[in-house]
């Protein structure tokens, strides 16, 4: 049994467990604050409806 290389491998498996723990934290983290920016765009949409609730409400035609 080769105990150095076990303990390389398990330390390189340690270190890419960690590295995939930290981009998975990242993009969980990119995702919240698209989210949060979602959520305002919604509400300031919202709140221009309610300021002036006739605007696209209708579309004129000509045929």
């Amino acid at each position: 049994m080769d105990i150095p290389g076990l303990s390389m491998a398990l330390s390189q498996a340690r270190v890419q467990n960690e590295f995939s723990v930290a981009i998975l934290s990242k993009a969980l983290d990119t995702g919240e604050v698209l989210g949060e920016g979602m959520v305002s765009l919604i509400d300031s949409a919202a709140m221009e409806r309610s300021v002036t609730p006739y605007i696209g409400g209708t579309i004129d035609l000509m045929v």
